[in-house]
């Protein structure tokens, strides 16, 4: 096994500060090494997820946070990968450590996101999928979340009800959490009347654009037992895939499927493939978990992980939730977090976030949210232009 530990996980709020990106990430950064045991100048790397809307230090944010934080001589890498660079960022990380270039990295990610729905940066770029689809379709995150709900609902029969529970379930989960953004329970009622955004979708079916920042801080074994930490959270796998050829079904951003007449479509969408690789690097499956941190962009969108993550078949993700599979008490939670519908989105930090979550969890001091005997978890999510991102973490 390669594993690596976690020995450090800190947060700063989500909401809607109004400042940079630097404080949060410079604030998640210390809590994490507050909790780690361990000072700045003894961090050997650091590895900063970028954010492309917070001008020039946006794109070297791991040179941005080691100036924060002081010029200490240690190795710096800045990932991009949309909303999978908390993921990637890990991945560097494990391999500096794996490789022996360092025997601890501090891994940071942090946003001040704009309000109302993400959008490609200006400029004319008819070669960026993620600008056409706005320029010549119109197709904003909301509308292409309210097609794939759509989708579900003609294919497997779920219904605006199943899409409001998963609201009501994940605002009972943030509002235990004191990192969340939204921390208030919600009926399925007050989602079905709040305003509609893109048909079937309400505003309290979509996440929150919010700023926010998550730091961990990841050594070898070795390096963990040695300095206080004798049985410390484990990563065990990080996936970061990347799609197959042809793709028959239509993913964000890209505006039209692949032709499939001369080749047939993998029989595992790309979603799926994320979590196998990571569950055949982890050497676990399904089975073996405890609970999962999923990328809720929408309430719909939760159901499809359901079953990318292999916790139930195809179209049966409605079913799991009716259950109460799925929710705090069941028995494999998601989302225990409270999920972007309680946090909103901080891109680079949400995949560190989620590892966040999982680290907390694993150790038992998630509070009144906690998992009892938790001992497996995945995080999965997925970035812009075929970014996988999963993590499996073990304790």
């Amino acid at each position: 096994m390669n594993d690596i530990a976690v020995i450090g996980a800190g947060m700063h709020p989500w909401g809607k500060w109004g400042r940079g990106f630097v404080p949060y990430g410079t604030a998640a950064a210390r809590a994490a090494l507050a909790d780690a045991g361990v000072e700045w100048r003894d961090v050997g790397a650091i590895v900063g997820a970028d954010t492309v809307r917070c001008g020039y230090p946006g794109y070297v944010a791991g040179a941005t946070f080691a100036q924060a934080l002081g010029w200490q001589g240690a190795r710096v890498t800045s990932v991009y990968a949309a909303c999978a660079s908390g993921a990637q960022a890990i991945g560097a990380a494990r391999a500096q450590i794996l490789a022996g270039l360092a025997d601890v990295v501090l891994v940071v990610g942090a946003d001040s996101a704009p309000k109302g729905f993400l959008a490609p940066a200006g400029g004319e770029r008819p070669d960026d999928p993620d600008w056409l689809r706005f320029r010549v379709l119109g197709a904003t995150n909301p509308a292409y979340f309210a097609l794939y709900a759509r989708r579900r609902m003609a294919l497997y029969g779920d219904t605006v009800e199943d899409f409001a529970q998963v609201k009501v379930k994940n605002a009972a989960a943030g509002a235990l959490n004191p990192m969340a953004r939204y921390r208030k329970a919600v009926t399925e009622e007050e989602v079905a009347a709040s305003a509609v955004v893109a048909d079937p979708l309400r505003l309290l079916d979509i996440c929150a654009t919010s700023d926010g920042g998550a730091a961990l801080v990841l050594s070898g074994l070795d390096f963990a037992r040695r300095h206080g930490h004798p049985d410390p959270v484990r990563i065990r796998a990080v996936s970061t895939v990347s799609p197959a050829y042809p793709r028959a079904v239509l993913d964000l951003p890209d505006i039209a499927t692949d032709a499939t007449t001369a080749l047939a479509p993998s029989p595992t969408a790309f979603r799926a493939s994320i979590a196998r690789a990571a569950y055949e690097e982890a050497g676990l499956g399904p089975g073996d978990l405890s609970l999962a941190e999923v990328y809720d962009l929408s309430t719909a969108l939760e159901l499809e992980w359901y079953e990318d993550i292999g916790l139930c078949g195809r179209g049966e993700g409605a079913k799991l939730l009716r259950d109460g599979v799925t929710r705090l008490g069941g028995a494999l939670p998601v989302n225990a977090s409270g999920g972007l519908a309680s946090f909103g989105e901080a891109v680079p930090a949400q995949a560190i976030a989620q590892v966040c979550e999982l680290t907390w969890q694993l150790r038992g001091t998630a509070g009144d949210r906690q998992v009892p005997g938790a001992r497996a978890g995945i995080t999965a999510n997925q970035g812009l232009f075929g970014h996988g991102s999963a993590v499996v973490a073990v304790r």
